[in-house]
């Protein structure tokens, strides 16, 4: 079984918990996700979004709500 690769978004606070630092962002089946490590916030956004919202000059954008 493969190891999913997570890495932390520096500076990101959880807008469940309000948590600094404790960000995740992972690819989930091919969704970018991001996962607060303090509570059990959890969010999805599938990759034609991220290309929608993208310009070539970024990797991807995430928007937490």
């Amino acid at each position: 079984m493969a190891r999913v690769k997570k890495r932390f978004v520096a500076g990101a606070k959880c807008p469940k918990c309000g948590a600094q630092d404790s960000i995740v962002l992972f690819m989930d089946n091919g969704i970018e996700t991001v996962e607060c490590t303090d509570c059990d916030y959890r969010e999805q956004q599938a990759d034609q979004a991220v290309a929608k919202q993208s310009s070539g000059a970024m990797i991807g954008v995430f928007k937490p709500e």
